[in-house]
């Protein structure tokens, strides 16, 4: 199993969301975070006082999927994150060693 996490662009939720759907994937978290890479963020002026605004919103998505699945769902979120401007995110992949399902005891595969 690989667990794959996206960090994105706020405004690009939905349509993350829909890719994901339509490869089967039903199970997803999604947190509301903040965060920087490369663009290190911008100045801004409030009041006449100019600040950094270093951690800009950004969305986080978590799935866990089958090994056979992770490629597609990484491809989908590529293709339905990407605008091509600074800032559009990363998605890391990274293996899972176990899964349980609390309700039922069900593990690894049977539990997603």
């Amino acid at each position: 199993m690989k667990k794959i996490e996206a960090v994105v662009k706020p405004f690009k939720v939905e349509d993350v969301k829909e890719a994901l759907a339509e490869l089967g994937i039903e199970g997803m978290t999604l947190s509301e975070v903040k965060g920087f890479g490369r663009q290190k963020g911008h100045s801004e002026i409030y009041r006449g006082s100019e600040y950094t605004v270093d951690f800009l919103p950004k969305v986080k998505f978590e799935v866990v999927v089958a090994d056979d699945r992770a490629q597609r769902a990484v491809e989908a979120i590529l293709r339905s994150a990407k605008t091509g401007k600074i800032g559009d995110g990363k998605i890391f992949v990274c293996d899972v060693e176990q899964a349980v399902r609390i309700r039922t005891d069900e593990r690894d595969v049977d539990a997603l």
